[in-house]
């Protein structure tokens, strides 16, 4: 096989792999702007159902409730984990080794097997105490338990590809401990605080299984909306709400890539 038919092989197999990644987004997308309720015959081009969407109080304390939710778990796990990342990363060689395999636990974990055992851990908490009734409250502390670890190893890795003989330049030009963190550690790691932030925003965004174990009567999400609304099937209010959903994280993530590119060309650029 030629070197020129190996790649063309490659470049189908890479078309046919983006077709089945993306191509059922935009049927969701499509459906979303039915005119008419099916999701099996697109009559013509609508936005009722984002209009009836945007009118029914409902859906929007939904929508509020998800944003609460991802807003306030990212904001506090990109700075515990930031905290996290750079004490992994000034302790690496204390033989804090299983410090690393203890972060990866609730990433390789599974999402029924982790939200089980958080909804059982506040369930007990609840009875012995009164406290942590299951609701928004103890979904933001579910999320940022799992955040954490992305925003951890994110800053990790970002401050083990420096030299270190950056850090020494910094004692040896006497800087106090904020001064290195104002003027050397924020910067240096802003890309990577940046894209943790969005990437646990996008995790929570579209996070289910934990949610739906940790969540009250009065904190539904919009995922938890979805699973339940498909029970009479699936609609084009549906189609709109996962439209919508796609965009919010389709949008961080293409933020997040836009800052770290911004960011990494400015030295060559320079």
């Amino acid at each position: 096989m030629s070197s020129r038919g190996f790649h063309r092989g490659l470049r189908a197999f890479w078309y046919v792999v983006l077709f089945f990644l993306y191509a059922p987004l935009a049927v969701v997308a499509l459906y979303s702007f039915n005119s008419i309720n099916s999701s099996a015959v697109f009559a013509g081009v609508s936005l009722r159902w984002y209009a009836e969407l945007f009118s029914d109080q409902i859906i929007l304390h939904i929508v509020y409730n998800s944003l609460t939710l991802a807003i306030t778990s990212s904001v506090i796990a990109t700075v515990i984990g930031t905290l996290l990342g750079y004490g992994m990363y000034t302790y690496r060689h204390r033989r804090l080794g299983w410090l690393v395999w203890v972060i990866y636990l609730p990433i390789v974990m599974p999402d029924i097997v982790y939200g089980i055992s958080q909804m059982t851990f506040f369930t007990s908490i609840s009875s012995a105490t009164g406290l942590f009734d299951l609701g928004l409250g103890t979904m933001i502390i579910a999320h940022i338990s799992f955040q954490v670890p992305f925003v951890a190893l994110l800053i990790y890795s970002r401050l083990v590809g420096l030299d270190a003989q950056l850090f020494e330049a910094c004692h040896d030009l006497y800087a106090k401990g904020w001064q290195r963190a104002w003027y050397f550690i924020v910067p240096t790691l802003r890309p990577a605080i940046v894209s943790g932030f969005f990437l646990a925003f996008t995790l929570s965004i579209d996070d289910f299984v934990i949610s739906f174990f940790t969540s009250g009567p009065e904190s539904t999400t919009l995922p938890i909306f979805i699973w339940s609304a498909i029970k009479k099937g699936i609609t084009p209010e549906v189609n709109a709400i996962a439209t919508l959903i796609i965009g919010a994280v389709f949008a961080a993530a293409v933020v997040a890539l836009a800052f770290t590119y911004v960011r990494s060309a400015r030295p060559r650029a320079g």
